[in-house]
């Protein structure tokens, strides 16, 4: 889904069919993956809530939105698939469409990074990988560093404040130039706060295995 959302991108690359393509694959994918997720949503009336639990379902509950905005604004803007639907069109939900799309970036990478253990997990047992060597924690301590500097100085490049700032940008990336830098970037950009997002999960995550241990 990540890597589909990626794609999206290149709208003023592959034109608007590839970029629709790309997107109701996307949609696909995700319902299938709230299907299998479903028991979290039935567990959400259960339980207590901490200030962690109610921060993370805080942020599901944002995130669930505004894919529902980027869907609904995909549909009525649509050009090729769905452009036969009887939905209303105008330049305000394909401005809303952009606006949303961007933040959907960003928290898809904070959904990266609070999952990331879990993900990793799965990835392992796809691909029958051995547990992780220091060599190769090193190694992904190295990416991850690399990525966030990359990612950090694609703010200013690809005007990201603006873009999440419903604002038109005029910044827009020339694709008969270079296409993979682009990529590159974005990759950056989206794992800036998966990795941010993971750090601080960590981190909260020591602090109170400390002040178990201390009580105990």
């Amino acid at each position: 889904m990540a890597g589909l959302l990626l794609l999206c991108l290149v709208y003023w690359w592959l034109d608007n069919l590839a970029h629709e393509i790309f997107g109701t694959a996307m949609f696909m994918i995700l319902i299938r993956h709230i299907y299998q997720n479903r028991s979290w949503f039935r567990n959400l009336a259960r339980g207590s809530y901490g200030v962690r639990r109610t921060v993370i379902v805080a942020f599901h509950v944002a995130l669930a939105v505004n894919m529902i905005v980027l869907l609904v604004t995909s549909l009525a803007i649509s050009q090729s698939l769905f452009a036969k639907l009887p939905l209303p069109d105008s330049a305000t939900l394909s401005e809303l469409h952009w606006f949303s799309a961007y933040w959907v970036i960003r928290a898809v990478g904070c959904h990266l990074g609070l999952h990331w253990p879990r993900i990793r997990a799965i990835i392992n047992a796809a691909f029958n990988l051995p547990p992780a060597t220091v060599l190769q924690t090193r190694l992904l301590l190295l990416l991850a560093a690399i990525l966030f500097v990359i990612g950090f100085a694609s703010l200013s490049t690809l005007d990201i404040a603006t873009k999440l700032s419903f604002r038109l940008s005029p910044n827009f990336w020339d694709f008969s130039t270079s296409v993979t830098p682009f990529f590159v970037r974005w990759v950056g950009v989206m794992a800036l706060p998966a990795i941010a997002t993971h750090c601080v999960v960590n981190i909260a995550g020591r602090r109170r295995a400390s002040s178990r241990n201390s009580r105990a």
